[in-house]
């Protein structure tokens, strides 16, 4: 899987949480929260849907470390691997 097939997956997952939030103007780098006015509870939901949807855990104690997207994206790879395997 490519980051930007990863990227996609966020978005999506973003898109169903945050209906009408514009994703197209993210900067991959800035703290994706604070751009798209996400509080903790939209983080869990974007978490819970990842789980759901692609079989994804990420436990409490890494959220802090998934800040922007390319976070995200360096954070779900090894993850997105261990499924295709």
């Amino acid at each position: 899987m490519t980051n930007e097939d990863i990227k996609n997956i966020i978005l999506t997952c973003i898109a169903e949480i945050a209906p009408g939030t514009d994703v197209s103007t993210l900067d991959d780098a800035g703290p994706f929260r604070d751009q798209l006015d996400l509080d903790s509870m939209d983080f869990l939901d974007l978490v819970m849907d990842l789980r759901k949807n692609y079989q994804v855990e990420i436990p409490k104690e890494d959220f802090p470390r998934i800040k922007t997207i390319n976070d995200f994206i360096a954070y779900l790879r090894p993850k997105f691997g261990q499924l295709a395997a």
